[in-house]
């Protein structure tokens, strides 16, 4: 079933403070990453930008419950809760070890590449994520 889906990541140099702890917004990084591997997943290529329309986050809301640091191992998945013909609602974690160590809400829309405003879906990309979410 691709209505959830991982992605591995590493912590590197860069994704850490001095104190080789990773650095807060980096977790939002993450988790666009294994966003974008779950869209191409589907046979989205570029997620981001297709044609005139932009899928952009509208929304977020992430719980910080234990640190990463330099090295770790972690694993981000997601599972998508809601598609509509403008917006799509998942849920994502980072995990190290099986534990949980971050959980966010996330709500993305589709908006006009040009005039930002709320825009359907391409009907096939709409048609995928619906068909994931039924399964």
């Amino acid at each position: 079933m691709m209505d959830s889906f991982a992605h591995c990541v590493r912590v590197y140099v860069e994704d850490t403070d001095v104190g080789g702890i990773v650095y807060y917004a980096n977790y939002l990084k993450f988790m666009e990453r294994a966003r974008t591997e779950y869209f191409r997943a589907l046979g989205f290529n570029k997620p981001a930008l297709s044609g005139r329309s932009q899928l952009v986050v509208r929304d977020v809301s992430l719980r910080y419950i234990q640190p990463a640091y330099l090295d770790d191992q972690l694993f981000v998945s997601g599972s998508l809760k809601k598609v509509s013909s403008v917006a799509i609602e998942m849920n994502q974690d980072i995990t190290r070890d099986e534990t949980v160590i971050a959980r966010a809400s996330v709500k993305l829309a589709c908006i006009d590449v040009h005039t930002k405003n709320l825009l359907k879906f391409p009907q096939t990309m709409f048609e995928g994520l619906k068909s994931q979410i039924n399964k």
